[in-house]
């Protein structure tokens, strides 16, 4: 058969020679007499150094990723390894769910302010029946300039009548 070499096996993972602790994700198996004995025989194999360091420090574990057991499964000589199925016989699986990411300050000042507005617009949503009408602000429209322009003229061509009498009276 076609042996694996170092260039084609793939490269270690962090997964693979980490020890199943808090920052181990994915499915976990219980070792099983099969994994104990198959990684203890890959740990002697002609396998890549890498692979037969986590094999080694597999053995010694109570539970393992079961990603750094199909690497050294996959890695292994067809001919002498026992079928996946058989390895996995009897072993108990444990789903493990990634650490939550942690949200930056910033990112967390940005949702209070979002939220903020969030309730804000509710709110006013809410007793839009109740609350009174805002008055519109004076000359905001055209209408209004035109009108308050011909106010404007008006009043100066009164005030113009009223002072050219009284100076005439005078």
């Amino acid at each position: 058969m076609a042996k694996i070499t170092e260039s084609e096996a793939p490269a270690p993972s962090s997964s693979s020679t980490s020890t199943t602790n808090d920052t181990t994700t994915g499915l976990i198996l219980s070792k099983t007499d099969t994994i104990h004995s198959f990684l203890n025989s890959s740990s002697s194999s002609n396998l890549p150094e890498y692979l037969r360091q986590s094999a080694l420090s597999l053995s010694s574990q109570q539970s393992l990723p079961y990603q750094s057991l199909r690497s050294i499964w996959t890695a292994s000589d067809p001919t002498t390894r026992p079928s996946l199925s058989l390895l996995l016989r009897g072993s108990s699986f444990l789903l493990t769910s990634p650490k939550p990411r942690e949200k930056s300050e910033e990112l967390k000042a940005r949702l209070r302010k979002l939220e903020d507005l969030a309730e804000r617009k509710a709110y006013a949503e809410l007793v839009k029946d109740i609350t009174p009408k805002e008055a519109p602000e004076p000359f905001s429209s055209y209408k209004d300039q035109l009108g308050f322009g011909r106010w404007l003229q008006v009043f100066t061509s009164f005030t113009y009548a009223l002072l050219q009498i009284g100076a005439q009276t005078a």
